[in-house]
């Protein structure tokens, strides 16, 4: 979908709505009744709120967005025409309103967010019908698109948002849904040696504005610019770390033992025991020493793990210590993309759950900021990087350069991790 042209994003941006709002209506059955009340937690959007804004930025970026067709080379700041809500910045405008002010807002109710979104993919599907459809994989063609593309990709991360929230809130899901937002046991592999090269890292998308090459396709600010890398020789775990591997650190003491911890990760484990006794992954409710039983409470169900499935739900600190334990170390993040792009058919096996690895997130050489200047940029040097997709992740947006990010002590995202041989 990256280079994707006028008709298969139409029905794309038509599927990620019907995602969002078959989504939502899982909170409705839960919520409902309650007005869609939920605590106020550092993760998690009130749900009405979520719902308004996914409009919102797609209505921002196209419809109110006088120049849409420059792609990444529009200014950001350029004064938009208005909202077809009054009220659509005051509610919805995450620059506008913290995180922690969105619960006191006076938000409208579930059939006006549903009628707002609506209105705004007719509006935005009636924009994309005018751009032309001639030139396609042109530099041209990627400005005129940029906007549709980014607004869907925007729509399926909010849409995995929903997911996590979900699960942190313990909603109840369609057993349709549970089913499909479970990780599938894994056939274990040895780990993979992968020879010395110089790989090309990074995306060279991004329609040309933002340090990407013009007719190249989509990309996202901080999978720019490539750039070549030098890589020794390593080797990588072919599937990520099971919960049967991370079962027998619990046993050996992992949560209990200093010295496998870095400083900063220790003051988070003892603020997290400290607060929730906690001596174990996130969500898990018992782990079985003897046994190798998990039981993972799973969108509010307790639930028992299989030794072969991913171990999930646990943060970049704990990932490391499990390494530090193993005489192992995470990968690097190009270790990791080197990996999944020439390791496939020998088994390296990615997109079930999201992988710290062992880089921090800065910007690549040459990068330059896209429109939307709030997602990459201000995360720089303080959040870890995410490589992969996880089982909630729509997949279209499932690729070896996408970088996710998130700070280290993280552990709501389905994520886990894989290890590299020291």
């Amino acid at each position: 979908m990256r280079g994707a042209g006028r008709d298969p994003l139409s029905l794309a941006l038509m599927d990620a709505r019907n995602n969002t709002l078959h989504l939502f209506a899982q909170y409705q059955q839960a919520l409902e009744s309650e007005n869609f009340s939920v605590p106020r937690l550092p993760n998690v959007n009130p749900p009405l709120w979520e719902l308004g804004h996914v409009g919102w930025f797609q209505e921002w970026w196209i419809a109110r967005n006088t120049q849409r067709a420059l792609g990444a080379r529009c200014e950001p700041a350029r004064t938009r025409l208005a909202s077809i809500e009054p009220n659509a910045d005051r509610w919805w405008n995450a620059q506008l309103v913290p995180h922690s002010a969105r619960w006191t807002l006076d938000l409208p109710g579930m059939a006006h967010s549903r009628a707002y979104l609506l209105d705004t993919l007719e509006s935005t599907l009636d924009l994309l019908e005018k751009t032309a459809p001639a030139g396609q994989g042109t530099a041209a063609s990627d400005d005129a698109l940029y906007f549709y593309r980014l607004s869907l990709f925007f729509e399926d991360m909010r849409g995995e948002a929903l997911v996590r929230s979900a699960q942190t809130l313990g909603l109840a899901l369609d057993k349709s849904l549970e089913q499909a937002f479970t990780p599938a046991p894994m056939a274990l592999r040895e780990s993979l040696l992968v020879p010395a090269t110089v790989w090309r890292m990074g995306s060279d998308g991004g329609a040309g504005g933002a340090g990407g090459v013009g007719g190249a396709g989509f990309a996202f600010d901080n999978e720019l610019a490539a750039h070549a890398v030098s890589v020794p020789e390593f080797e990588i775990d072919a599937q990520p770390v099971s919960w049967a591997q991370y079962v027998e650190f619990v046993g050996d003491g992992g949560y209990d033992r200093e010295e496998l911890w870095q400083p900063d990760g220790w003051r988070w484990l003892q603020g997290q025991a400290a607060g929730e006794g906690r001596r174990g992954p996130r969500y898990v409710d018992q782990i079985g020493i003897s046994s190798g039983a998990v039981i993972q409470n799973r969108f509010g169900v307790p639930r028992r793990m299989q030794g072969n499935q991913p171990a999930m739900h646990m943060s970049w600190w704990e990932a490391d210590a499990w390494c530090r334990w193993a005489g192992r170390r995470l990968p690097a993040e190009v270790e990791w993309e080197l990996a999944a792009h020439t390791a496939a058919r020998r088994g390296f096996k990615w997109g079930d759950v999201w992988e710290w690895v062992g880089s921090s997130f800065r910007p690549y050489p040459g990068f330059a900021p896209g429109p939307w200047q709030a997602y990459s940029q201000p995360r720089f040097g303080t959040h870890k990087v995410l490589r992969g997709a996880s089982f909630a992740t729509r997949a279209r947006m499932k690729n070896p350069k996408h970088r996710g990010f998130a700070l280290p002590g993280r552990d709501d995202v389905f994520c886990g991790f894989r290890s590299c041989a020291l």
